[in-house]
């Protein structure tokens, strides 16, 4: 997140932090699509859940996932600190020290949870909890700077929201939940492979092993292109399951195939610069795929909860 020198405008916290370093600590577009996500795992889990309920579930599930940032950031401070994207964050920039970021994440994780629990049910509480660790703890700590299958296993972390968001409802896990869960792990490798195969130099500079850096170019390809068609094979479970219509499943395959399309075109890139050009729309369009993926199934679950489909 890009950083405004709004010295003059914004308060100064305890320790000199202004509250936007407070804000950039959450990063606040990685929590959005989370929200979003959880949001919809929890609008198309059966039964019902009361609407003041429902929305301090997702202020809980949008602290927590903040929650996660906020460790990650202090952890990752000395490589944020090399890479150019990471390099304005506010623990690196010296805006704020890591001591206030890690009082902040633990704050936020130990009451979000608690909320939850309190709010909904512990099923969804501790599996928020859970979510937490494994970002923090898991993924951060141990897998990043281990192992190029980091972003494969890490994934589950980012993959956890709409699972959350159907225990808050339904106080249980099911096939239907899961079905979302892998969703979003099967993109998750696609999707930070290709911003991984342009920007290999941060990454080599940061000592971190993404699979470009590690095992090449040639072979981060073929398994974007093998995810992209695995991903987009899972993406009509929800049909299969019987908890989405013909207005999902339409979306699902065309949006799918369009994956694949653009994995097979960053395949037979024939240069480097082609290959980080087509990389890059690829990201790009990644970006957007998991949102209208599940602004799908929110649309569809409506219509036939209204009989208009």
């Amino acid at each position: 997140m890009a950083y405004i020198d709004n010295s003059s405008d914004v308060p100064a916290l305890a320790g000199g932090a202004r509250v936007e370093d407070y804000l950039a600590l959450l990063k606040p577009r990685v929590m959005s699509l989370v929200v979003f996500t959880a949001l919809v795992g929890m609008l198309v889990a059966p039964g019902g859940i009361n609407p003041f309920v429902g929305l301090v579930a997702i202020v809980c599930i949008a602290i927590g996932a903040g929650a996660s940032g906020a460790l990650n950031m202090w952890y990752d401070a000395d490589i944020d600190a090399v890479m150019s994207r990471t390099q304005n964050r506010p623990i690196p920039a010296g805006r704020m020290t890591a001591g206030e970021a890690l009082a902040f994440g633990l704050i936020l994780s130990v009451f979000s949870v608690t909320l939850l629990g309190l709010a909904t049910n512990w099923v969804a509480g501790g599996f928020l909890a859970f979510t937490i660790f494994f970002y923090a703890v898991v993924y951060t700590m141990w897998l990043k700077r281990s192992t190029p299958q980091n972003i494969v296993i890490g994934g589950a972390a980012g993959a956890f929201p709409p699972m959350v968001g159907w225990a808050a409802v339904t106080g249980t896990l099911s096939w239907e939940s899961f079905a979302l869960f892998l969703i979003i792990f099967l993109w998750t490798p696609p999707h930070f492979w290709a911003l991984a195969l342009y920007k290999q130099g941060d990454y080599g500079a940061a000592g971190i092993p993404m699979m470009p850096n590690v095992a090449g170019e040639k072979s981060t390809k073929w398994q974007i292109f093998g995810y992209s068609i695995v991903l987009a094979a899972s993406s009509v479970l929800p049909n299969l399951l019987g908890f989405s219509g013909w207005i999902y499943g339409t979306v699902a395959v065309l949006t799918g195939l369009s994956f694949i399309w653009l994995s097979l075109r960053l395949l037979r890139a024939p240069d480097s610069i082609s290959m980080r050009r087509t990389a890059r729309t690829l990201f790009t369009f990644s970006l957007s795929y998991l949102f209208v993926l599940f602004l799908a199934l929110l649309t569809d679950n409506i219509a036939l909860r209204l009989g208009v489909i």
